[in-house]
């Protein structure tokens, strides 16, 4: 007995036939476009309507709260801070800050520097067009400088920025270009006695007290020996003890002495101390006491050896 023919080729030919169909037809209506190349492109004009004079009064009222968020929000902490308006729930300003705005202490601390920086701008805004720092980074590269200082730089960076507010890379690039025409030639000598000037170094933390002896002399630089090591610090990081030549020399043999010690294996915690207290010395020489503990850790290393 012959099969009943197959629905399913029936729909399945008259699929392929449609689909040919239509391919032929799109085929027959790309063939009958125009030349993308001479066809004309309507674009509907839309209308720019201009700010009534509220608008624009609005306008430069929202732009100039943007432009001031960082410099009230330090000019209010400064204000939290010397009121000490924080007593009532916390112990000091720098826990209220971290509790109350997610703040650092370093980061409270930058925006109430920037707010002094733009104080200080605002009264010449008008030589610059008004362009104010709008964020706390355009501020920071200026806040260790003069106020006149900061005014220069300021000028100079709007400039660069061809009357725009410039970036804070711009800012930084003009204040390290005045610091490096401001320095003055090292004043320094191999061989001088100096004491460290901490300022915002941390390698020097708990340096401040230490004399170190200059051993390498640069352009803005030196490398100098402390009790506990080497150092190379900038020169606004030292600062002279005006020692003469023989003290100078009593100094690096003092040096010498404790380095060799510093050498010695399994140097126990008292002698580190002693040799810590000799290093913060605030004199060119050592007292009789002082010379015998030196001299009495040298014969101790001398019978390890």
């Amino acid at each position: 007995m012959a099969k009943p023919p197959s629905r399913r080729n029936k729909a399945t030919s008259a699929a392929s036939t449609d689909s040919t169909s239509a391919a032929n037809s799109a085929n027959e209506d790309i063939s009958q476009q125009v030349d993308p190349s001479s066809a004309t492109i309507t674009v509907s004009a839309v209308e720019v309507t201009e700010l009534t004079q509220e608008e624009q009064s609005d306008r430069l009222l929202l732009e100039r709260k943007v432009e001031r968020a960082f410099f009230e929000a330090g000019k209010a902490l400064a204000e939290l801070r010397d009121r000490r308006l924080y007593r009532s729930s916390h112990r000091t300003f720098e826990e209220y800050c971290r509790d109350r705005f997610g703040h650092s202490r370093r980061q409270s601390y930058l925006l109430m520097d920037a707010a002094v920086v733009f104080d200080n701008l605002v009264e010449i805004c008008d030589q610059f067009d008004h362009k104010l720092p709008t964020a706390e980074g355009q501020v920071r590269p200026m806040t260790k400088l003069e106020p006149q200082e900061q005014q220069e730089v300021w000028l100079k960076a709007v400039e660069l920025a061809g009357g725009k507010v410039p970036t804070g890379r711009i800012v930084k690039d003009v204040v390290q270009r005045i610091m490096e025409s401001s320095k003055a030639p090292n004043p320094y000598r191999v061989g001088e006695v100096c004491q460290f000037v901490v300022k915002d170094n941390p390698d020097l933390r708990g340096m401040g007290s230490c004399w170190c002896i200059v051993t390498h002399v640069g352009e803005f630089s030196c490398t100098v020996t402390a009790w506990n090591g080497e150092y190379t610090v900038r020169i606004d990081h030292l600062k002279p003890l005006n020692y003469s030549d023989a003290e100078c020399q009593q100094m690096r043999g003092i040096c010498d002495r404790i380095h060799r010690l510093r050498e010695c294996e399994n140097l126990e915690e008292a002698a580190g101390a002693v040799l810590k207290h000799l290093g913060e010395g605030k004199r060119p020489y050592l007292t009789a006491f002082e010379e015998e503990l030196l001299s009495f850790l040298e014969a101790k290393c001398s019978l390890q050896l």
